[in-house]
């Protein structure tokens, strides 16, 4: 259902090198972008994330309770784009682990201050 997200940036430059390195760690690449905005993503037809400057050129900035969560497909995923965005700059929201039965994730802020969760699902330990 979701074609995209957008989170704002008040330096696309900045940003563009963070998550080029970020979501390069999964395999994502750039799939597009202009002087105001880029967007990054796994195939064509497939959804993206993108980073924007504000179009009414206002300052950017985050939202409470806002959080873009990336699909990865191993816990191992989700360790090496966590520990990228920390070696980056990025802010720990919570390192990586499992987070009830099936749920692995790592969450981190970006440069912006735009929150994230890299995240995959994992089968049920037997007891």
């Amino acid at each position: 259902m979701i074609g995209y997200v957008t989170v704002g940036t008040n330096d696309l430059p900045r940003a563009q090198k963070f998550f080029d390195a970020v979501f390069g760690e999964i395999g994502a690449k750039r799939a597009w972008n202009n002087e105001r905005m880029t967007a990054w993503g796994m195939a064509p037809r497939q959804p993206s994330i993108v980073v924007a400057k504000p179009y009414d050129e206002k300052q950017a900035s985050v939202g409470n309770g806002t959080m873009v969560a990336v699909a990865t497909t191993s816990p191992g995923d989700v360790d090496k784009l966590y520990a990228k965005a920390i070696s980056l700059g990025g802010k720990d929201e919570g390192a990586p682990g499992l987070r009830g039965d099936t749920f692995y994730g790592g969450y981190f802020r970006d440069l912006d201050g735009n929150k994230f969760v890299a995240f995959c699902m994992v089968p049920k330990k037997k007891d």
